[in-house]
C-alpha cells in the first residue's frame, strides 16, 4: 500500500472493516460503508481532500452516530454539511446533527475544509457505531463490550495509522470516558506520544452551547497547538 495515496488507503479500510461478530445481546450496528450509496459519497470526499501522501494529526471522536457519520461514513459530517460544507451532493435525508454543526464552525473558522483537512483526519476509536433500544450506544458504555470490541479496536486503530498519522500526537475528542479508555490503549500500544484531550462536540452543543465561542476557540487552541 506504499504507492498508495491518504486517501485511497482509507477507502480500502472503510470498505473491508467489520464489527467484530461476538456484540452483546441487543446491540446493533452501525456500518453505513456498505450501503453503495454511501460509498459513493465517501469516494468523492477522499477524493477531493486525500489524494496525496501527506501525514496529518489524527482527531478521534468515540464511534459513528446514527445521524453523522453512521449516515455519511464521514466522520462529524452530517448530510447538511456534506453538501454545504464539502461541496458534495447528497440525496440522503437533510438533517442536523449536532456534534456536526460544531465541528463545522471550527473547520470554517479554521480557514474552510481544504486548509483543514490538509492538516487533519477525523476519525474515531471505533470506526463502527453501535444502537441499543434505538439510541446510539458508545464503545465504552458496557464493560463486557469494551472487552469484546478490544481487539477490533486495536486493530482499527493500527490499520488507520498507516493511512499517514502524524506519532507524535493526537487529538481526542471527549475529556471523559472516551478519554480514560482511549489512554488505556495507547499506553498498551503506544500509538501516540502525545494526546491532547478536549470536551466532545456533543457535550458542549447539548449542554454548554450558550458558551460556544469559548469552546470554538478552545478547539482552535488546541489544533493549532498540535501542529506545533
Amino acid at each position: 500500500m506504499g504507492q498508495l495515496t491518504f486517501g485511497e488507503k482509507a477507502l480500502i479500510f472503510l470498505k473491508t472493516v467489520n464489527p467484530p461478530r461476538s456484540l452483546l445481546p441487543g446491540i446493533k450496528s452501525i456500518h453505513p460503508f456498505r450501503a453503495q450509496e454511501v460509498q459513493r459519497y465517501v469516494e468523492g470526499f477522499f477524493r477531493k481532500y486525500y489524494s496525496d501522501k501527506k501525514n496529518r494529526v489524527f482527531v478521534f471522536g468515540i464511534n459513528p452516530g446514527r445521524f453523522g457519520s453512521g449516515v455519511t461514513g464521514i466522520p462529524f459530517t452530517d448530510p447538511v454539511a456534506l453538501a454545504d460544507f464539502c461541496g458534495i451532493r447528497n440525496d440522503l435525508k437533510k438533517r442536523k446533527e449536532l456534534s456536526s454543526d460544531f465541528v463545522y464552525k471550527c473547520i470554517e473558522r479554521w480557514g474552510g475544509t481544504d486548509a483543514f483537512y490538509e492538516k487533519f483526519f477525523l476519525t474515531a476509536v471505533s470506526p463502527i457505531g453501535f444502537i441499543r433500544n434505538g439510541t446510539n450506544y458508545n464503545y465504552y458504555d458496557s464493560p463486557l463490550l469494551f472487552s469484546r470490541l478490544k481487539p477490533f479496536l486495536v486493530n482499527a486503530i493500527q490499520s488507520q495509522l498507516a493511512f499517514g498519522a502524524r506519532r507524535d500526537v493526537a487529538i481526542l475528542l471527549g475529556a471523559g470516558k472516551n478519554k480514560i479508555f482511549f489512554d488505556k490503549l495507547n499506553s498498551e500500544h503506544g500509538f501516540f506520544r502525545k494526546v491532547y484531550a478536549i470536551e466532545h462536540p456533543r457535550f458542549v452543543m447539548q449542554y454548554h452551547r450558550k458558551h460556544i465561542t469559548h469552546y470554538l476557540k478552545k478547539y482552535q487552541e488546541v489544533f493549532s497547538l498540535a501542529l506545533r
